[in-house]
């Protein structure tokens, strides 16, 4: 039986990998070798590889690692974080701890709803068929959950429909469904084939794509920390200096699209590495996520962090659509995927798109602290070059007593190269 990682959590970085996994599976309640079999090969055997995709040569491993003691809503996680850049890791478990000891992060989640998209075109009477679409509301919601009836029996399913007019003599028909703790795509598809012919008829046109969309507004996680600006010291910079430099570089961000968009990288290098470990489609979550980002019109950061009043605590949030599932899609097929929930213990796809999320605040705030004070090569450096061989341009590399490579003082981490 998996259990509640016990605190304080050990600094994972002193051990060798096997004391590392040994360490994790101790502490979760897993058997050693069910870490070495789902990990063996990037936790991917060829064959399962062949029947996952087309043409396939082999398979192509990342790095999987855990950010340890992310607490978020009141809950301690061993985080599992798959990405090839150095210091992510290292930054998201830096930030995690500092956050820990003010409480940790809090998070909402907005319910499992994902968008079935009908499009339709040449009409010639646009206002009538969106009174006929309008009118058949119900109609198109029963028809929808007739073609997911699993779904509904489990409690989700087509919650409303909604109709907009494109222009053009286009019109376009999205049905809400709530795909609980799936990601989705595939049921939202069904949903849209299966009321597409209907939907033409009412509109009196051409029926056209049939499809879900990744921008998944509804479907929103928010998280926020509070952190007292001591919590943000270091031997070299004082809590409230960092705290000022964090506030500024997020104002900066809010003005600046170039700056913005290397911001909001920064936050998907953690929430992209919980998404992709979990198995979980990445591509659709980046697409959402700066959709979401230029939702008013100019491309805006994700994350913001504001000074208290007071100047006694810096103050941060987070807000980004979260598709994912627990079930389903590569998690049915890939073991690597299914230890990484295993390790997160989360019993919902709110719960991960929580734990995501949090993860992506973390990663911003260390680079944050980094950018704003020391710049962000002193630490980064140091872990690219262990991990590419190559000697640091500060001179030699530091090692701890085990002889790997010290990670940056403070557990200073890089955003976006």
């Amino acid at each position: 039986m998996h259990r509640d990682p016990p605190l304080p959590l050990p600094s994972l970085r002193h051990f060798s990998i096997p004391e590392r996994r040994a360490e994790v599976a101790r502490l979760v309640g897993l058997a050693p070798a069910e870490l070495e079999h789902a990990l063996r090969s990037g936790g991917l055997d060829e064959s399962t590889a062949d029947a996952m995709v087309e043409n396939a040569l082999g398979t192509l491993a990342l790095p999987f690692g855990v950010a340890p003691g992310v607490r978020v809503n009141g809950k301690d996680y061993l985080v599992p974080m798959a990405i090839e850049e150095p210091s992510v890791i290292a930054a998201a478990s830096n930030a995690a701890k500092r956050a820990r000891k003010a409480g940790g992060f809090v998070a909402e989640i907005d319910p499992s709803i994902v968008v079935a998209q009908i499009e339709v075109h040449d009409i010639a009477d646009p206002a009538g068929a969106l009174a006929r679409i309008e009118g058949a509301a119900a109609e198109l919601v029963a028809r929808a959950n007739e073609a997911i009836g699993n779904l509904v029996a489990r409690g989700g399913g087509a919650r409303r429909s909604s109709v907009r007019d494109l222009g053009g003599g286009m019109i376009v028909v999205h049905v809400h469904v709530d795909c609980l703790d799936a990601m989705g795509a595939n049921l939202v598809n069904t949903v849209a084939e299966a009321v597409g012919a209907r939907v033409a008829e009412l509109a009196r046109g051409t029926l056209g794509l049939r499809i879900l969309s990744n921008y998944c507004d509804e479907r929103v996680a928010r998280v926020r920390v509070r952190l007292p600006v001591e919590e943000l010291a270091s031997a070299r910079v004082s809590g409230l200096d960092a705290a000022r430099g964090i506030a500024q570089a997020s104002a900066f961000a809010e003005r600046d699209v170039y700056r913005a968009v290397t911001h909001n990288k920064g936050i998907m290098n953690g929430v992209d590495a919980v998404v992709l470990a979990t198995g979980n489609d990445w591509r659709a979550v980046e697409a959402g996520a700066h959709a979401y980002a230029a939702r008013e019109g100019s491309y805006r950061p994700l994350a913001t962090w504001r000074l208290s009043d007071d100047e006694q605590a810096l103050e941060g949030q987070l807000a980004l659509p979260l598709a994912l599932g627990i079930v389903g899609g590569a998690l049915r097929a890939h073991p690597g995927a299914r230890l990484a929930l295993a390790l997160l213990r989360v019993t919902s796809a709110a719960e991960l798109a929580a734990v995501a999320a949090a993860t992506g605040l973390a990663t911003n705030l260390s680079a944050l602290r980094a950018l704003s004070t020391e710049g962000i090569q002193r630490g980064h450096m140091a872990l690219h070059h262990r991990a590419t061989g190559g000697p640091s341009e500060r001179g030699p590399r530091t090692t701890n007593g085990s002889g790997a490579c010290e990670p940056p003082a403070a557990g200073e981490a890089k955003l976006p190269r």
